[in-house]
């Protein structure tokens, strides 16, 4: 069997709310309540159980999700219909763009509890330059 990423667990404020934004977003669905979690499995089956914790002692997170081109303007049009600032990088300095780094596109936004989430469309190096002629 090879290793695959099976769950993680999501530091929320309010689990529900952070479990509902993201699954909204994406255009999942929030699973079964199991203990103190609540799951959004993605489609490659890794689960982010959402979990509240106090809210002093979240510590941020990235989470990056690849999608297709066209889960990502749907997710997209989501972002936008909802008024959820979006950024082209990382460190949130390019509001209201997108890139199209790797030969794709992508953006970042934060969740409620200020984790930071990303969609992309292409894998981080996926894209190569064609080679330059000397």
């Amino acid at each position: 069997m090879s290793v695959e990423l099976n769950h993680t667990i999501v530091q929320a404020r309010d689990n529900r709310e952070s479990a509902e934004f993201l699954a909204h977003v994406l255009g999942l669905e929030v699973g079964t309540e199991w203990g103190p979690f609540l799951p959004v499995t993605t489609g490659n089956g890794v689960t982010l159980d959402f979990a509240a914790v106090p809210a002093g002692s979240i510590t941020m997170q990235h989470y990056a999700f690849l999608v297709s081109d066209e889960e990502f303007d749907a997710a997209f049009g989501r972002i936008r219909h909802a008024g959820i600032t979006y950024y082209a990088d990382p460190h949130l300095k390019q509001p209201g763009e997108i890139n199209h780094h790797h030969g794709g596109r992508g953006l970042y936004f934060m969740d409620p509890a200020g984790h930071g989430m990303e969609i992309i469309t292409r894998p981080y190096g996926s894209h190569r330059e064609p080679p330059t002629e000397a």
